[in-house]
């Protein structure tokens, strides 16, 4: 009994003590929470503050742009009223080239041609994969919510279109790889002109007699006239703008090469590194100015749009749809494929990127936020610098889900506004075609309107109907540039989670290498310090 008893006691004891100790921790939390929203406000506000200033900016833009509509500025006052945004596009344009040459350099030296090669091609895997998907959510929303119901008549028109073949865009898109000239490169992309040409009609030898008879008679001279065929003859031709992709394919081949040279490559694999850390200091001065730049590029493009009622109807009901199948693809699929392969959190990923996201959505253009981009994932995501240098230039310039995923579904929309049904085939070849022309979509504002007329012309659809869109493609444009660079920013992580191995083992041998070389450097230190010792030594003998 007494035994019994004692152990009765013994256990309520320590119920008590475990009690107290709980009381006491929830005591201590609670304190901690009230520190936590008085002491760590203002070091998140600190933390956090290049996003809710950016933050901030697009609200004030967005207001100030339609607060400014009713004043009917002229296209003069429009262009000078934005002159600060053109500025920010102006600063990280100046910063994409040699960003893309020292990072790619850098990134593919820093690796062996293996690692480098197996990252390439997680890489494309997963570029080939999410491009695909967004494809086939932008055909599965235009076919279920069907926004083109009704007439194309009273639907209104804009801007002109760029007639295009497949088959010459296909061919420049292998032209740009392999620039002639480097220097041109920097500034100029090949792009196949068409010149209007008549040729000569030839006659035989029993048609010499009709031709003596055209002299004397013109009505036979005016039929005859009608032998003259014209024709449209590609001729070469370029367009301003960096060729990245010829860059890209340089930079790559140079870091393979000068990786390979071993010690040799040393002293370009040093410059370069120190190019890029210089670039990415430049970037982190043109944070400071990016949200005064990005308020007046929204508030000065709202300024300059047309009349709102156009966009209305079908035109409402399409930019509805493309909104959708991109909200799915950035805020449920992409996530989800970074958390079934990472098994991370990918909200606390992507609040990494939102100042990235954020420019993006205010410069339209993923090539001119790769500065930012590296910015924040390098810093606030802590991927590796390796990953980033090597992944995110051939991302923005080859990664496109948010084109694809709108070029499926503008050209569907086109069909239904034409009355046109398209068969299974027919749809296959728009998603084939939508995946390869985001693949040739320059990184530049506007730039899937182009590539639109090869998925159309895929399928015989009527390219001039590209202008029933154009009203409300600056809008659509931002969204899909935002998807465009998170569907990067997500890759590089995945990337990097998959080559985590290679990277470590790079890391060792790194290691290995620096402690033999502090080895092979001992016996001349050695040697060194001997010969100190044995100065002060002699200067007293002389003495």
């Amino acid at each position: 009994m007494t035994k019994s008893n004692g152990e009765d006691t013994r256990a309520g004891n320590r119920m008590e003590r475990i009690q107290q100790g709980v009381r006491k921790r929830t005591l201590m939390a609670k304190k901690k929470v009230q520190s936590i929203t008085k002491d760590d406000v203002k070091s998140y506000l600190l933390r956090n503050f290049f996003v809710l200033f950016t933050i901030i900016a697009v609200i004030v833009g967005i207001i100030l742009g339609f607060s400014l509509r009713s004043y009917n500025f002229s296209y003069r006052e429009v262009k000078y009223f934005s002159f600060p945004g053109e500025l920010l596009m102006r600063m990280l344009q100046m910063l994409v080239l040699p960003l893309i040459v020292s990072s790619l350099v850098t990134g593919v030296a820093a690796l062996d041609s293996k690692a480098s090669g197996k990252m390439g091609l997680r890489a494309v895997v997963y570029y080939m994969s999410t491009t695909i998907i967004a494809v086939l959510i932008g055909i599965i929303m235009v076919v279920i919510i069907h926004p083109g119901k009704g007439s194309k008549e009273k639907m209104h028109r804009e801007g002109k279109i760029v007639r295009v073949t497949a088959a010459d865009a296909f061919l420049d898109l292998i032209r740009n790889m392999f620039p002639p000239n480097l220097v041109e490169a920097c500034f100029k992309q090949f792009k196949t002109n068409y010149e209007e040409r008549i040729p000569r009609v030839t006659y035989n030898s029993n048609e010499t007699s009709l031709l003596n008879g055209i002299i004397n008679n013109v009505s036979e001279a005016m039929e005859n006239l009608t032998l003259l065929k014209r024709e449209m003859i590609p001729v070469p031709g370029a367009v301003n703008g960096v060729n990245a992709l010829g860059l890209v394919v340089f930079s790559i081949s140079f870091g393979l090469v000068i990786g390979n040279m071993r010690e040799q490559g040393r002293a370009l694999r040093e410059f370069f590194d120190s190019l890029n850390e210089a670039i990415m200091r430049l970037v982190a001065l043109i944070m400071w100015y990016a949200p005064l730049g990005i308020l007046f590029l929204i508030a000065g493009k709202i300024v300059e749009m047309e009349d709102m009622g156009v966009i209305g109807g079908q035109l409402a009901m399409y930019t509805v749809t493309v909104i959708i199948g991109l909200l799915i693809h950035a805020i449920v699929v992409l996530p989800l494929i970074y958390f079934l392969i990472t098994r991370k959190n990918p909200w606390v990923f992507i609040g990494g990127l939102l100042q990235a996201l954020i420019t993006a959505l205010g410069t339209s253009s993923s090539s001119a936020t790769l500065p930012i981009t590296f910015k924040c994932l390098e810093e606030n995501n802590g991927v590796d610098k390796r990953i980033t240098r090597f992944v995110l230039p051939v991302g923005a310039t080859i990664n496109m889900d948010g084109t694809a995923l709108y070029e499926a579904l503008a050209a569907i929309f086109i069909a239904q506004v034409n009355n046109m049904d398209l068969n299974f085939g027919q749809i296959l070849t728009i998603s084939i075609t939508a995946t390869a022309a985001s693949i040739g979509a320059a990184g530049i504002p506007q730039a899937g309107l182009v590539t639109m007329v090869i998925v159309l012309t895929s399928v015989g659809l009527p390219t001039d109907d590209i202008t029933l869109i154009i009203a409300v493609d600056w809008f659509l444009d931002r969204l899909r540039t935002t998807t465009n660079v998170l569907g990067d920013s997500i890759g590089a992580g995945i990337v990097e989670h998959l080559s985590r191995h290679e990277l470590r083992s790079k890391d060792a041998e790194m290691g290995n290498s620096v402690i033999e070389e502090n080895e092979m450097k001992k016996p001349y230190q050695l040697i060194s310090q001997e010969n100190e010792n044995e100065k002060p030594l002699d200067s007293e003998t002389k003495m």
